[in-house]
């Protein structure tokens, strides 16, 4: 069985999705990134797995489910936050964001049988899933994060290592407000297409109050 992590950063105003504001409010923008993470989680406690883990930048709030162990990002940039959090897995892992509340189950049940690696390519040109039968820290380190090849690098830095890599189907991030909406028609009944029906502009912020 597999460890799956989750990377993820404290749902706080002014400390995530900060590219949807405007039009939405700091707070929205974190209800948004709360709800993305509580569909996310959801997800990975109903998919098969050895262990857990969500690796978090901040504490941990009510959102938690239980059955996860938490574990803090370690300092520097993202490239070495993720390395780090494949440095405390002893097996096969696979990592995801939480900007995905589309995942399913079904999307991170892998099997490493027959690959070393699988990659999930994001519409931005970024990653939104990276699985390693042996987790390599050096895989992931040096590799620049944030821009439209940064899936691109990654990917080519796992061909050169060897590995023979599985692709996951493409799928979009939510950073911009285009894309929360996007998303949120993929998962109507998600408690994201919630959230954000709630606090729509239109409404004028009502999750705000």
């Amino acid at each position: 069985m597999n460890t799956l992590l989750v990377i993820a950063k404290e749902p706080r105003p002014g400390r995530v999705k900060t590219r949807l504001t405007p039009p939405y409010t700091p707070a929205e923008a974190a209800a948004l990134a709360e709800a993305a993470l509580v569909d996310t989680l959801r997800t990975v406690a109903a998919t098969p797995a050895h262990r857990r883990v969500l690796v978090l930048d901040g504490a941990p709030g009510p959102w938690l489910p239980p059955g996860f162990d938490v574990a803090p990002q370690c300092a520097g940039g993202l490239d070495e936050r993720l390395a780090n959090a494949f440095a405390g897995c002893a097996g096969p892992a696979l990592l995801i964001g939480m900007d995905t509340p589309q995942v399913t189950p079904e999307l991170l049940t892998v099997d490493f049988a027959d690959c070393d690696a699988y990659f999930g390519p994001a519409e931005d040109g970024g990653f939104w899933a990276l699985g390693l039968a042996r987790p390599d820290p050096g895989l992931l380190r040096g590799v620049p994060m944030s821009t439209p090849t940064t899936g691109a690098v990654q990917r080519a830095r796992l061909l050169a290592a060897g590995l023979r890599v599985r692709d996951l189907p493409r799928l979009r991030d939510v950073d911009t407000a285009a894309d929360a909406r996007a998303v949120a028609a993929l998962v109507p009944h998600s408690r994201f297409a919630a959230r954000l029906a709630d606090c729509s502009p239109a409404t004028g912020g009502r999750a705000d109050r």
